[in-house]
Order: C-alpha cells, then sequence, then structure tokens
C-alpha cells in the first residue's frame, strides 16, 4: 500500500512539470508571433530610443495688417535757443617787481660859470681874477692864502708798531696743515687803534681768520688820519694778511 502510494505522486509530479514547460512553450510560439507579425526591429528600437533632436522655438504670431501705421509727426521743430552771456576769466598778472635804480652822482660843476667859449680850461702862466688862477688871486681854489674853498693836505692813517709773525700761527691750524690768505677790513680810530675788525675775504681756515682779526686789534698802532684842518679823524683800512705753513 505504501509503495503504490509513492509511485502515485512520483507519476503526478511528473505530469505537471510537462504540463508547465508544454505552457512555457506555448507562450514563447505566441510572443515570437506577435513580434515577426508586427514587423518590429528591436535594434533600431533602441537606436531610435538615443537619438538627439532640436527643439525649434514657436514661430512668430501673425501681424495684424488690420492696424495702420503711425502717421508721421508734421509739427515743426522748436527754434534754437538765444545765445546765453559768455564770460572770459580776468587774468591774474603778477605785478613787476619795482627796481629802484641807484641815484646817479652829481656831476661837480663850478659854483661860478665861466664867461669864456674855450673848449679846453686850465690854469694860466699868468696872475689873473679868473677862476683857477695860475697865481694868487681872489677865485675858488686859488693857489695862494685867498678866500676860496682849497684847504691844507688830509694826511691819511700810518702804522707805526705791532705786526704778526709765523710764530702766531694757530696751533689748530698747524695740525691741519693748511694756510692761506685772509682779507680783512678794519676801522683806525682817533685813538690810533684798530677797532671792528671784519672778514671781507676768508681764508678757507677759520682759525686763521680769528687770529687775524684778533691780533690786529690787539697789536696794531696808528697816527690817525688828520683832516685838511689837522684834526684826527676816524679812518677805514683794508688789508691781506698771508699765513704759509712752512
Amino acid at each position: 500500500m505504501a509503495g503504490s502510494t509513492t509511485g502515485f505522486i512520483a507519476s503526478d509530479r511528473r505530469t505537471r512539470m510537462r504540463s508547465a514547460a508544454g505552457a512555457a512553450v506555448l507562450v514563447g510560439l505566441l510572443g515570437y508571433g506577435l513580434i515577426v507579425g508586427m514587423n518590429v526591429d528591436i535594434r533600431r528600437v533602441a537606436n531610435d530610443s538615443l537619438a538627439v533632436f532640436n527643439v525649434l522655438p514657436d514661430p512668430p504670431p501673425p501681424v495684424d495688417k488690420s492696424v495702420p501705421p503711425p502717421e508721421p509727426d508734421t509739427k515743426p521743430e522748436g527754434a534754437a535757443a538765444p545765445p546765453n552771456i559768455k564770460s572770459k576769466p580776468t587774468e591774474v598778472v603778477a605785478p613787476k617787481p619795482k627796481i629802484e635804480l641807484p641815484k646817479p652822482p652829481p656831476v661837480p660843476a663850478a659854483p661860478i660859470k665861466g664867461t669864456q667859449s674855450d673848449a679846453m680850461a686850465g690854469a694860466a702862466d699868468k696872475p689873473g681874477p679868473g677862476t683857477g688862477a695860475g697865481g694868487q688871486g681872489a677865485g675858488l681854489g686859488g693857489g695862494g692864502s685867498g678866500d676860496g674853498t682849497g684847504g691844507g693836505a688830509v694826511r691819511p692813517p700810518r702804522r707805526i708798531s705791532g705786526r704778526i709773525s709765523a710764530a702766531d700761527f694757530p696751533p689748530e691750524a698747524v695740525r691741519s696743515g693748511r694756510g692761506g690768505t685772509v682779507s680783512v677790513v678794519y676801522e683806525v680810530g682817533v685813538d690810533g687803534r684798530a677797532h671792528d675788525c671784519r672778514i671781507a675775504r676768508s681764508s678757507g681756515n677759520v682759525y686763521l681768520d680769528n687770529a687775524t682779526c684778533r691780533l690786529i686789534e690787539k697789536r696794531f698802532r696808528f697816527q690817525p688820519k688828520l683832516d685838511a684842518s689837522g684834526r684826527p679823524v676816524p679812518s677805514l683800512m683794508g688789508e691781506d694778511h698771508s699765513w704759509i705753513f712752512n
């Protein structure tokens, strides 16, 4: 009884497998028939699905010819505006500097006008009343003791003592090993001493310049200048001093 039951189950399983295989074959045949009947190219469908194409924009709307074009403006154009006022900037010019020229010295002239028409004038070899007579007379600048404006001789100042020697060479200038020539101007007072010495042209060495003025004011003595009346008056002196380095 058990053996017959097992055989029945195996037979039934084989029957179902054959039925399933037959159904699968039938379905395949039906599908192939549909494809062949519709004439579908599978490779072409796959290629067409990957094709690229351009999308064109929508065409413009048609022009409505029933609307008339706008009429041109026939109004006259406006006239040009009147010319405006033009302003011209004022030129700024710097004033020219005023250069004051020195006044020319007065031309010396004789206090008494000559009475002759000679082109040249001079002292005559004979006394007479004219200006600048050769002898004694009353004219201006008379040669004797007349009442003219001439006076006695003016005597310039004269140095009577004081000197600068090589022994006065400043130590600072000695160390630099440089000499030079200095020009000085100073005043000779009525007391015969030198005052207010100043440098007119430097030697290039400040030690030499200072030593020159210091020694002049300390050592130099003069006979002062005398005016036409014989009175001592101040005067200016100018001189050069050379310092030679040996």
